[in-house]
């Protein structure tokens, strides 16, 4: 899948315009290679390559922060968007390269990964 084809599924699950979809895919993919631990390689290919480790955000308050800060909107379309483009990584990519960036995220102190995804959301 292209980006454009990514943003435009990204629009249709969030119910944001195409060109704010784009923006805050970008937010929360830069915001996601922050949070990925040992990242050598994008494991999905949607990372964009210009985009290097900051420091890290912590939480998912601070995730959705972060994104909404980056692409110049409130929390509530950031968690919208960040919620778009997790589901739309889920079909767009492999179960093994999903489970991959999955696992490169740091988890909470209960083990579900954080920013976003709760047990459920992440098989083994």
């Amino acid at each position: 899948m292209r980006f454009p084809l990514f943003v435009d599924a990204v629009s249709r699950r969030s119910g944001l315009p195409p060109d704010l979809a784009a923006i805050v895919a970008r937010a929360v993919l830069q915001t996601v290679v922050e949070r990925m631990t040992g990242l050598s390689t994008d494991p999905t290919g949607y990372l964009p390559a210009e985009f290097g480790n900051a420091s890290a955000p912590q939480g998912p308050e601070d995730f959705l922060r972060r994104v909404g800060q980056r692409a110049g909107v409130d929390q509530q379309v950031a968690g919208a968007g960040a919620a778009a483009v997790f589901a739309t990584l889920r079909e767009a990519v492999t179960v093994d390269e999903f489970r991959e960036m999955v696992s490169r995220l740091p988890t909470t102190a209960d083990g579900t990964v954080d920013p976003l995804a709760g047990p459920d959301e992440v098989g083994p």
